[in-house]
């Protein structure tokens, strides 16, 4: 009797014949903008619906964190103030968008009873990958210290999309962060130092090597990797390819594939409190009780 194999629909990682891509073609590989044909239309909403949220909840927005003019956060404090925190950090490959871009997406967290905490960052060429990470190193002590006093006090899953989740990753041993949701990331550098965004970020060697969560040991704390079914090959193959690495180490966490999501529909699920990310989130923090 033949043996049964599992058909996978998702393409094979064009990566396996890097050195056979043009720069245009490598550069495909990583351009969700172009992936997600209606991307433009779909990052339009989300910043009405941002600038929306920001406007209804005014409090506790802008609070500096460190001293660059985009080292700040954006707190959006439960009634609770012992209650779980969301600390959302956002995408755009380390060199565009701001955290008012992703207000909205604290709607379905606070609505659940959950804090949110969205931090800014220095965005590429201005600083190094090595400085952002930095800043959410900074970010993460300084909401462990001054949150309580802002309202937020409870547990913090700390969630990341697109290159926030790779600084989601990277970050999970931090003491401040109990469990990590990283949604739609890059875990390994080295491909996009030999496409177009490294234009602006300009990774070096060490940057690869200590900042790729794929090349670093594992921390045992719980992490869950969320990627969309619509998303570019690349990007799903990098969060199966962490979640074997850490499975391999015993660590916790699931692989969270969203039937039907790309790229940006996927933050779809933050923005109800029964939406596939909040239920995500919760399920991390219930695994460390």
């Amino acid at each position: 009797m033949p043996a049964f194999v599992l058909d996978d629909p998702t393409p094979i990682d064009p990566r396996r014949r890097w050195d056979t891509l043009d720069l245009g073609s490598r550069g495909a590989c990583y351009d969700n903008t172009a992936g997600v044909p209606d991307s433009a239309t779909q990052v339009a909403a989300r910043n009405a619906a941002s600038a929306a949220y920001r406007a209804a909840h005014p409090v506790g927005l802008d609070i500096p964190f460190a001293a660059g003019s985009r080292t700040a956060f954006d707190l959006y404090p439960a009634a609770d103030p012992q209650a779980p925190c969301l600390v959302f950090v956002h995408g755009g490959y380390w060199q565009r968008n701001a955290k008012a871009d992703f207000a909205c997406l604290a709607e379905g967290p606070n609505a659940a009873g959950w804090s949110v905490a969205m931090p800014g960052y220095t965005l590429a060429p201005e600083a190094s990958l090595a400085d952002i990470a930095a800043e959410i190193d900074t970010a993460l002590h300084w909401l462990a210290e001054h949150g309580p006093a802002n309202g937020i006090g409870g547990p913090r899953v700390l969630a990341g999309w697109s290159a926030g989740a790779q600084l989601a990753a990277l970050h999970l041993g931090h003491r401040a962060v109990a469990a990590s949701l990283a949604i739609s990331g890059v875990y390994d550098l080295a491909p996009i130092r030999e496409t177009y965004l490294n234009e602006k970020l300009g990774l070096t060697d060490d940057e690869i090597a200590t900042l790729s969560p794929l090349r670093l040991p594992v921390t045992p704390k719980p992490m869950t990797l969320a990627y969309g079914s619509r998303e570019l090959a690349a990007l799903v193959h990098d969060a199966r390819n962490l979640h074997a690495l850490r499975s391999a180490a015993h660590a916790p966490g699931v692989l969270l594939p969203v039937p039907g999501a790309d790229h940006f529909s996927i933050l779809d699920g933050f923005r109800r409190p029964d939406g596939i990310l909040v239920r995500a989130a919760q399920a991390l923090l219930e695994g460390t009780r």
